[in-house]
C-alpha cells in the first residue's frame, strides 16, 4: 500500500532560494526534455527512452557550461520529473490508441514559472521526523501540519 503525505513548512530565506533553485531546475529539465521530444516527433521519430532522457538532459547537461547549476540542486526530483513526463506521455499515447479508460489524456505541456511548482522526491531524497523534514540539499523544513492521504 502507498502512503502519501502533504506538510506545510516554512522555511527560512536561504531554504526559499534552494527551493527555488530545485523548481526551476526541474521545470528546465522537464521543458528541454519536452521540446526535444517534440522535435521528434515532427521529424516522425520515435521518442527516446527515459534512461536515454536522463543521460541527455540531467548527466550531460551538467557539464555543459550553460546548465551547470544543475549541479546544485539533488538529481533525484530532477530524474522524478522526467519520470513524470514518461508517465505523461504514456497516458497521452494510451489515450489515443483507446487502452485508457475515462477521459482523453491530452499531450504534456511546457511548464512556467507561474504555474503551480512542484518537486518530487524518492526514498533516498528525503527524511522524516516527528517535526521536521530533511531534504537534499534544501536542509532541515520545519512541519507545522501534516495529512496523510491514502
Amino acid at each position: 500500500m502507498k502512503a502519501r503525505y502533504k506538510y506545510r513548512v516554512y522555511p527560512d530565506n536561504v531554504q526559499k532560494k534552494a527551493l527555488a533553485k530545485l523548481f526551476g531546475c526541474c521545470r528546465t529539465v522537464w521543458n528541454d526534455s519536452l521540446a526535444y521530444c517534440n522535435e521528434l516527433y515532427k521529424e516522425g521519430k520515435k521518442k527516446p527512452s527515459n534512461a536515454e532522457l536522463q543521460k541527455q538532459f540531467i548527466t550531460q547537461a551538467k557539464k555543459t557550461e550553460n546548465r551547470e547549476w544543475l549541479k546544485e540542486v539533488s538529481n533525484i526530483p530532477l530524474q522524478q520529473s522526467l519520470n513524470d513526463l514518461n508517465a505523461a506521455y504514456q497516458n497521452f499515447f494510451n489515450s489515443c490508441k483507446g487502452k485508457r479508460k475515462g477521459k482523453p489524456a491530452r499531450p504534456p505541456k511546457f511548464k512556467s514559472k507561474k504555474s503551480r511548482q512542484t518537486a518530487r522526491f524518492r526514498k533516498g531524497g528525503f527524511k522524516i521526523s516527528q517535526d521536521r523534514v530533511v531534504l537534499t540539499k534544501v536542509g532541515k523544513l520545519k512541519i507545522i501540519c501534516n495529512t496523510k492521504i491514502t
